[in-house]
């Protein structure tokens, strides 16, 4: 069909399609969501469904895909995680209405939401144990600001950040979608996309700060932003940059905002994207969550709760008072051990009461939403009543937990124990509740008991036994009685109650004022119960809204109490340390572990993980360990578990250590392996100069540095030439605490030349030609680097491993006579093939004890053989 002939319907998606042209387009036909043209062929590929036609339009075939209304969330899913954002057009009127326009008039529609990344807030599409937070980043003259909410909990934050922190922040908070100004989407793009989230870009108007201030003020209902703070002009435009796209992407249904909560950068521990990757600290290298410190600790009850962990694992305090407050809890809750498990029995029953209130506030929830308000609350009162004389983090937690009994007595006696998951499904309101409801359920479920009830009252009254009720489609409900009996029923006073209906020829039908008023109820019993049933849903959503600040606070407690909990119970089951943190520059562990090796072990069922001290002294300042030894001995590990140690501590937990003496750390930097970044162009070893070059012009002297193999990545004399200035500017310049794992052996002399270095190893053993990795760390520098050894570990073949043998001992012979002396033996040195076959592999023989113990039959000792052999064994070793 042409233009001009193009059906109402079609014109009519065709006007919203123009109204959200970067969206696809969901729009509602019946039971399906439907999608034409470009938006249906997009789809169809993204979601592999079928593609289909139907018409035309300029000559050609529409397009035509669809997805079941009832199953759109899965779709919507896959979509946003794809990269597009949907347009949902539902239909606002009921086609009834529409036929009353004339039989060729459309059903209105129009988008009743946008969804985009950051805007999620059904469970389905949402992982319940993170956030999922919507930036902004605004710039007004010389100063710029990042905003962040997380509209399915209603938590805003925001803070000033200069452009060279954008990245770093961005990682940390793990944003699904950043919101710029349109004029700045090409030069923030790359920073935002490696970090992963969407980019969205906005009008100046959506950031101009005027216009922000007075949507924030309308939104909070105050004359003054200066009631929640101080906040700056480009603070107050990136907010503002927020609630304009949240208007826009919810059409006027605004979330529920708590007010802004002013972060920052001074606050928390510093860590940079590489040093949040590397240290895997909430994603693991392979991309997932398991492997990662946070899924190590997380012992959490409650979603919130692993909310908060994250927020706290992301983000380590710098202030002191707050982090020996938050490890005063713990404290607490490991020694009540009693009292830990009662609460956390408690918190498992505790629902997600944040998201919950966010979906209400936004006309999304349902009956299941307000039950879970009910619960969260009710537990929130049993805890409270558990928490007496606690510390005062706890204290301040518990008081939020209560003053909710109104609103719980309340939901208690207005809804069912398990009510359906949508309102319109009805039966989620509790019998006894409201009386017209109970009464139009019994018509609806009852309705032939209640016209048999009549019947009897009417055969009583008239005397007539044969009298009748019943029902047709014309007269609807009508009492019948034989003509005999009529002419009773015609006299007073029976008159005045039986009205005649109609006559036939052996019967009389009459009815009733009450028979008309119960027909018409029955017949409307099933949509009224339903609105009855809505309103009280409504009621009973604005007085939980009502109390929205109290029930925000409550959920807040919640999570502070879970998250304690969850530390206790962490250290408690895996025998952590409480860590002393104060303001010294002491980095002193004792007995360290790896939290999430340790864990990969315990469940491989292998070895037991070594534990090793870590000593950088304040009495020496800078304090750097200078690290050698072999590959796969362990040095990566070594200088991860001791920047997680330091993180842990100021995020508030006990440490896998033995003991910890930590002075607060500023800044987290580590260096630890690295990979090429095609995208940008960068080698490895680029990339690494880079990382390299972020940490020596940031790092300042309450820093702690992890730098594992700096300058491998080129040429030999070139790498330690790098290598060794690096270590200088560490203790000359940035005069930080370090930990430097390194190859070349030569760099073991600045041991001697500067103060705050000192040389330290991984120790292995040799048996046999075999390298056996002890994995424990003492000071000291490598006798050697042990390669060939690995080489063959790894199964390179055996004529490569003996060729190296013969190379190194060469180039180390070389070595020991002078230059030139190397250079003439690598000249001389046989080509492959004049290789020697390969050795063979040295045959073990039986030492004395194990000659003894084969003989032995365990089942046949008795326990004092048994401890005589041990005897016997013991002086066998002597020998």
């Amino acid at each position: 069909m042409s233009d001009e002939t193009v059906t109402p319907m079609m014109a009519q998606y065709l006007e919203i399609k123009a109204q959200n042209p970067s969206a696809l387009l969901f729009y509602r036909l019946g039971d399906f969501y439907e999608m034409f043209f470009e938006d249906a062929v997009a789809a169809a590929e993204a979601l592999d469904i079928t593609l289909t036609q139907r018409g035309f339009h300029n000559g050609k075939p529409i397009a035509l895909c669809g997805v079941p209304y009832h199953a759109a969330e899965g779709y919507l899913l896959t979509l946003i995680r794809k990269g597009f954002r949907v347009a949902i057009a539902e239909q606002m009127e009921d086609p009834a209405e529409a036929k009353k326009r004339g039989s060729k008039s459309v059903v209105k529609r129009d988008v009743v939401r946008l969804v985009t990344p950051g805007t999620l807030t059904e469970d389905s599409l949402l992982e319940a144990r993170r956030h999922n937070y919507l930036a902004a980043f605004a710039e007004v003259r010389e100063e710029s600001a990042l905003a962040w909410v997380d509209i399915s909990t209603g938590e805003l934050r925001v803070m000033p950040c200069p452009e060279v922190r954008l990245a770093p922040e961005l990682a940390r908070l793990a944003p699904r979608e950043v919101l710029v100004a349109e004029h700045r989407d090409h030069d923030l793009g790359g920073i935002v996309t490696e970090s992963g989230a969407a980019l969205s870009a906005l009008s100046r108007g959506s950031f101009d700060s005027t216009n922000a201030e007075q949507r924030l003020c309308k939104l909070w209902g105050v004359g003054s932003l200066e009631a929640f703070g101080s906040f700056g002009r480009s603070e107050i435009s990136a907010m503002g940059a927020l609630v304009d796209y949240l208007d826009l992407t919810q059409r006027g249904k605004l979330p529920l905002l708590r007010p802004p909560l002013r972060e920052s950068a001074s606050g928390a521990m510093q860590i940079d994207a590489s040093t949040r990757r590397n240290l895997e600290i909430s994603q693991a290298l392979s991309g997932g969550r398991e492997g990662s410190l946070l899924a190590a600790v997380d012992r959490t009850a409650t979603a919130a709760g692993a909310r908060l962990l994250e927020r706290r694992i992301s983000s380590p305090a710098r202030d002191l008072a707050v982090i020996h407050q938050r490890l005063e809890s713990v404290r607490f809750l490991l020694e009540q051990s009693r009292l830990r498990e009662d609460l956390r029995t408690d918190l498992r029953r505790v629902p997600d009461i944040d998201r919950a209130l966010s979906r209400l506030a936004l006309e999304r929830g349902g009956p299941r939403d307000l039950a879970a308000i009910r619960t969260g609350l009710t537990q929130a009162e049993n805890i409270a009543t558990r928490l007496i004389d606690v510390p005062p983090l706890l204290h301040d937690a518990a008081k939020a937990l209560v003053g909710h009994a109104t609103l719980i007595e309340l939901l208690d006696q207005a809804l069912v124990a398990e009510p359906p998951l949508l309102a319109r499904d009805g039966g989620y309101i509790a019998t006894g509740f409201d009386a017209d409801l109970d009464e139009t359920r019994r018509l609806r479920d009852e309705g032939r008991s209640v016209i048999a009830q009549m019947q009897a009252e009417y055969i009583a009254l008239s005397g007539v036994q044969s009298l009748k009720i019943k029902h047709n489609n014309v007269l609807g409900y009508f009492i019948e009685t034989t003509a005999l009996h009529a002419e009773k029923m015609f006299a007073a006073p029976l008159s005045e109650t039986f009205i005649h209906r109609q006559t036939t020829a052996n019967q009389v039908r009459f009815t009733t004022l009450p028979l008309n008023e119960i027909e018409t109820k029955i017949l409307n019993a099933a949509n009224h119960a339903l609105e009855i049933e809505k309103r009280h849903y409504e009621a009973l959503r604005a007085a939980i809204l009502d109390q929205s600040g109290p029930i925000g606070a409550c959920a807040r407690g919640l999570a502070e109490i879970d998250l304690n909990g969850a530390f206790a119970d962490l250290a408690a089951a895996e025998n952590w340390a409480e860590p002393r943190v104060d303001d010294s520059h002491a980095f002193v562990i004792t007995a360290g572990r790896h939290p999430v090796v340790e864990r990969a072990l315990r469940r491989q069922g292998g070895a037991a993980f070594v534990a090793n001290d870590c000593a950088l002294t304040e009495a020496k300042i800078p304090a750097i360990w200078l690290l050698t030894g072999p590959n796969m001995a362990g040095k990566s590990t070594f200088l991860r578990q001791n920047a997680l140690i330091a993180l842990l501590a100021q995020a508030g937990s006990f440490v896998p250590a033995t003991s910890a003496h930590i002075g607060l750390v500023s800044q987290l930097f580590s260096r630890v392996g690295a990979s090429d970044d095609l995208a940008r162009g960068r080698s490895t070893f680029m990339v690494e100069m880079v990382e390299t070059a972020a940490i020596l012009n940031q790092a300042d002297d309450r820093a702690l540095v992890i730098l594992d193999e700096i300058g491998r990545g080129t040429a030999t004399y070139d790498g330690l030439s790098i290598a060794w200035a690096t270590m200088e500017h560490l203790h000359e310049t940035n005069r930080c605490r370090a930990l430097f794992a390194t190859h070349y052996h030569e760099m073991t002399a600045l041991s001697g030349k500067l103060a705050g270095v000192e040389n330290a190893t991984v120790t292995v053993k040799e048996w046999d030609g075999e390298v056996i990795f002890l994995h424990e760390v003492k000071k000291g520098a490598a006798d050697r680097s042990y390669g060939v050894q690995v080489a063959r570990l790894a199964g390179l073949p055996a004529t490569v491993i003996e060729r190296a043998k013969v190379v190194l001992e060469a180039l180390e012979s070389g070595e020991r006579e002078g230059g030139s002396r190397q250079k003439a033996l690598i000249d001389d040195l046989p080509l492959f093939r004049a290789m020697p076959a390969p050795a063979p592999k040295p045959v073990a023989k039986d030492s004395k004890v194990e000659t003894a113990l084969k003989e032995v039959l365990p089942d046949d000792l008795t326990p004092m053989e048994a401890l005589r052999l041990v005897y016997q064994l013991k002086e066998m070793l002597k020998t």
